[in-house]
């Protein structure tokens, strides 16, 4: 009776693993703080549903993340969801998994035809248009508050060239400033980080060295406007009379904004994409109708109400 009662629970035990899914995820880049977070989405609402997730890094490599595709295509996963290192190589990969009949979930960055995803392939992210738009009029207000109305000069710190969320974001703050209320804020130069604080550092000491302190700085993530706050900080510049805006409240970027540092911030929630990634892809395997397109909203996020998101990534 014994061997009998283990032999059933093994055999169940079996049969649970064989039947649980796996999913194949590959990530943009392990060094950056909102992909980590993504990440760790994932593998939360993975274990929450006694799912199989293989995590890779493609570091920010093209070639790299297509070898990872074509690898979880050639292991037999279940579904595969990827952060994508370049929109523009969305196609190559969306093809591949469509050839092998496996769902496809890109999560974050947008593929570059999104209408016309295959069959079993969705986007889950936040509409960029509101994350751009949001920081923008909100930098605004503050100059204005600043009595800066009469003329203030301002820098964008982009993200990656490479990514539709850099361009979008870029292109939000660009015709935010050319409404009438806001068009006295001049948007001096604006140059790529990679959504990286080293790089955003370097180039706003390049931007300080080559001319005055600016009266807004722009960056298209927390990571970018962090390192331009470092930079302005190490001129000797008081961050009383700069206006600073970023993207994703990141803890590293709610913890500058408590400092008096960041001005502004838009939430990306982080986790909610992760999680619906993997709610996705989960849905798909078994064959179930998932809307094309799954947006989490943006949320703004200001000295006002900061302490609401502390620990919500």
């Amino acid at each position: 009776m014994k061997k009998l009662l283990i032999s059933t629970a093994l055999a169940a035990l079996m049969s649970t693993n064989a039947m649980a899914a796996k999913i194949g995820v590959s990530i943009v880049n392990f060094d950056n703080n909102f992909q980590t977070l993504l990440r760790d989405g994932m593998q939360a609402r993975a274990k929450e549903k006694g799912a199989g997730i293989q995590v890779e890094d493609a570091q920010n490599d093209v070639a790299k993340q297509l070898d990872q595709v074509k690898n979880f295509i050639a292991t037999g996963v279940d579904a595969i969801i990827v952060t994508l290192v370049d929109t523009n190589a969305s196609r190559t990969l969306s093809e591949e998994a469509a050839k092998a009949g496996i769902p496809l979930v890109f999560v974050n960055l947008e593929p570059s035809d999104m209408a016309n995803l295959p069959a079993k392939q969705v986007y889950v992210g936040s509409n960029e248009v509101e994350s751009g738009t949001l920081e923008a009029f909100e930098v605004c207000k503050m100059l204005r508050a600043k009595g800066k109305s009469a003329g203030a000069n301002a820098y964008i710190v982009m993200g990656s060239l490479v990514h539709q969320a850099a361009l979008q974001r870029t292109k939000d703050v660009e015709q935010i400033f050319g409404t009438d209320m806001c068009n006295f804020i001049k948007i001096v130069d604006k140059q790529s980080s990679e959504w990286s604080r080293d790089n955003a550092q370097n180039l706003m000491t390049n931007w300080l060295t080559a001319g005055g302190a600016p009266d807004a700085v722009i960056a298209n993530n927390d990571e970018s406007a962090i390192g331009a706050i470092l930079a302005l900080k190490a001129n000797g510049i008081d961050m009383k009379n700069v206006v600073v805006g970023g993207i994703d409240a990141t803890q590293d970027g709610l913890q500058s904004m408590k400092a008096g540092d960041l001005s502004v911030t838009v939430f990306q929630n982080a986790k909610g994409q992760g999680g619906g990634g993997v709610d996705a892809a989960l849905a798909l395997a078994k064959g179930e109708k998932v809307d094309r397109v799954v947006y989490v909203p943006f949320e703004l996020v200001t000295p006002a109400n900061a302490a609401d998101y502390l620990n919500k990534n």
